[in-house]
């Protein structure tokens, strides 16, 4: 099954994660099909917190992918503020 999930790229203490599509029997840090934006959880100033592609995304749910938990309330939360 492909999946929509956040795949860590931060380092020790400082997390920030890409929002990939990937085969779900992958690892979280693995292969990945394509990255649809990213997730900064201690953007500060005016670093930008949220970036998503909504037509990729939208393109890979019609097509049977599904996201996890985090991301479809990240999803939820970039629409409401778009």
């Amino acid at each position: 099954m492909v999946t929509i999930r956040l795949s860590r790229v931060g380092t020790k203490k400082r997390p920030f994660y890409h929002i990939v599509v990937t085969d779900s029997r992958k690892k979280r840090d693995g292969r990945f099909l394509e990255r649809l934006g990213f997730f900064n959880p201690i953007a500060t100033g005016k670093e930008q917190r949220l970036n998503i592609d909504t037509g990729r995304v939208g393109y890979w749910v019609a097509n049977g992918a599904q996201p996890s938990q985090r991301v479809a309330s990240l999803l939820k939360d970039y629409s409401a503020a778009a």
